[in-house]
């Protein structure tokens, strides 16, 4: 994982059976939460990565309402 100077871009390298992929994000409004980096690595769990995929603060987490149907 690979994340912009800005804060607002992250690069994520992986290979697969037929070689590397490449995902690319850049949020629109604000920066990508960045864990804390020992030795130089990143250490996230499953959930973490995911959170982190989606632009959420994963160390302060907010509950949204919904948007649905009242009947």
């Amino acid at each position: 994982i690979f994340r912009g100077r800005r804060g607002d871009q992250i690069k994520v390298l992986w290979a697969d059976s037929d070689g590397l992929c490449l995902f690319t994000k850049r949020l629109e409004r604000g920066r990508f939460v960045w864990p804390v980096t020992r030795d130089g690595k990143v250490h996230l769990t499953p959930a973490q990565l995911s959170m982190l995929l989606e632009g959420i603060d994963w160390k302060h987490p907010k509950r949204t309402e919904r948007a649905g149907i009242r009947i």
